[in-house]
């Protein structure tokens, strides 16, 4: 376990596999305390593979009620949370503005938004709660929150607003020692991007992107969590270098 003031108890939402289980194993690694969130326990307790620094908590980000269980949960185990990593999410079906469904709107902006806000509430009152301690919330933006892919209205629309809820709880929680990081990701290789083998582009052509093994993802979150508080991470972009970004739009 880490040592002294290097030990941290850490939040993470979606951690039953990809970005999530990446990041987790590499925390637990590292010897802090993490608690693993995500809807089925089976593939939570995957990730932790028996580590006795992980903690495994069911939980449906989009309920604020079920939150409210989680960080309970983390109260009373631990009595204080350091890092929430926010980073369930779903990418929704692709469609343009004309074509989405009312359903599959709902189920992206309730995971993405509502339950990125749902986790950030709860967490920043804990951390309010412990100034001058505070701590650090990481959001999992997207590289969409700055440049779309074609017929991704849904996903799109829910990362540009987790750019607005990254930029406010920077403004409103830096006075009581929390900092706040927007993580954006393109082409890390989970089971969500693997579709992105064929991607259909901004000039209507289909073909094929370059990944990252999201283990470089995990880093990057590493150290981030390894800073300390008076160290501020606004955004970040971590990314396969020869994907189509700059001249997506």
């Amino acid at each position: 376990m880490a040592a002294g003031n290097d030990h941290k108890v850490i939040v993470i939402t979606g951690a039953g596999a990809g970005i999530g289980r990446e990041t987790a194993r590499r925390l637990l690694g590292d010897g802090h305390s993490v608690v693993l969130a995500g809807r089925r326990r089976k593939t939570l307790e995957e990730t932790a593979d028996g580590s006795p620094g992980a903690v495994v908590v069911e939980t449906d980000v989009t309920s604020a009620e079920s939150v409210r269980a989680l960080f309970g949960a983390v109260r009373e185990r631990f009595g204080r949370v350091d890092v929430l990593f926010n980073n369930a999410g779903v990418f929704g079906p692709a469609a343009s503005v004309d074509e989405i469904g009312d359903s599959a709107w709902r189920e992206v902006l309730d995971t993405n938004v509502t339950g990125s806000l749902n986790c950030a509430r709860e967490a920043a009152a804990m951390m309010k709660a412990q100034a001058p301690q505070g701590g650090r919330i990481i959001n999992n933006g997207s590289i969409s929150a700055h440049v779309p892919r074609p017929s991704s209205v849904a996903y799109t629309v829910s990362k540009h607003a987790i750019s607005g809820l990254t930029a406010s709880m920077n403004l409103d929680l830096r006075g009581y020692g929390i900092a706040c990081t927007q993580i954006d990701v393109g082409n890390a290789a989970t089971a969500m991007t693997a579709g992105f083998g064929q991607a259909r582009q901004a000039d209507g052509s289909v073909r094929a992107e370059p990944s990252i093994d999201a283990a470089h993802v995990a880093d990057m979150i590493a150290h981030i969590v390894s800073l300390p508080l008076d160290v501020s991470v606004p955004t970040v972009t971590v990314m396969a270098r020869e994907m189509p970004f700059a001249g997506r739009g």
